[in-house]
């Protein structure tokens, strides 16, 4: 935002249940739908994100608004994914009314997230988002790999997903969803919200993870649709049954148990060894694409 902008106005609960009756809309679990409605959550999710001026945000599921019009005021241009008509047609009325100054900031693509792809959102350079709670992590790795212009990431999923997706190997949480993430960069945990910041209030509670990216030039290994084919059935299959060894786990994949356990002691990993105590860079290395 620059110095001769006005701040957007952003919304509270009244201004929130006030566009829901306009819209007729009645939040729904199919879509995920909880309405943010607390300016202060707003501001803490978009300092967490740690934003340049410069930066392209695209935003998954804007619903009536609320974390668009903070994101407004804090970039040069926002991205806003909407899968329900009702709220993609409203959104730019909401602006206007709320924050006109910034108002040419904003692009809104009525599509489902899924099926987003680059011609929808050019290059964006973050992605900050309320994620719809139901499909958050599938969301997620399809923006990571379908956008590699993404450096920076600053999601609100549910708390135990937020957990899931910030856990360290060898954690009882530790799993797919870990090992994919870390795929990309650094992810952490990056704060809690409770309850009572959205409306309808939701039965549990949220938490935001932040990832940050690989810088280009710096990735330790490809981050490429070639890499993921190879990576991700080596990591699906390990977290298959969590209480399989490597060999037996990874048997499927190498079409013998024998021929698992050739590969995983080439990569230097004892094939005694269940899933969850390997790395993300352990899964790349067994995939050969590092030495």
């Amino acid at each position: 935002m620059t110095s001769s902008e006005q701040p957007a106005d952003l919304l509270g609960p009244v201004e929130i249940r006030a566009l829901a009756e306009k819209l007729d809309v009645t939040p729904t679990k199919k879509l995920g739908q909880n309405f943010l409605h607390d300016p202060n959550t707003v501001r803490m999710i978009i300092a967490a994100a740690d934003l340049s001026p410069e930066d392209h945000v695209v935003e998954v599921g804007p619903g009536l608004g609320s974390l668009t019009l903070g994101l407004l005021d804090t970039v040069d241009r926002v991205t806003a994914v909407e899968i329900d008509p009702r709220l993609a047609a409203e959104l730019p009325s909401t602006v206007g009314w709320r924050a006109p100054a910034q108002a040419g900031k904003l692009t809104i693509v009525q599509k489902d997230a899924l099926r987003v792809e680059p011609a929808d959102l050019g290059e964006p350079t973050a992605l900050v988002a309320n994620l719809p709670y139901n499909v958050s992590v599938p969301v997620l790795l399809h923006l990571l790999a379908t956008f590699p212009s993404i450096r920076r990431v600053l999601v609100m999923v549910q708390a135990e997903v937020a957990d899931r997706l910030a856990a360290e190997p060898g954690s009882k949480i530790y799993g797919v969803p870990s090992v994919k993430a870390a795929f990309y960069g650094a992810v952490r945990r990056a704060g809690s919200v409770g309850r009572h910041v959205f409306w309808p209030a939701p039965n549990i509670e949220s938490g935001l993870v932040r990832i940050d990216l690989f810088a280009p030039g710096t990735e330790p290994w490809p981050i490429t649709d070639e890499s993921r084919a190879r990576v991700w059935p080596l990591i699906d299959a390990a977290f298959a049954q969590r209480r399989k060894t490597l060999r037996a786990a990874l048997s499927g994949h190498y079409g013998s148990g024998a021929a698992a356990e050739e590969a995983l002691r080439a990569a230097g990993i004892d094939p005694q060894l269940r899933g969850e105590k390997l790395d993300v860079t352990d899964f790349v290395r067994l995939a050969g694409l590092t030495s």
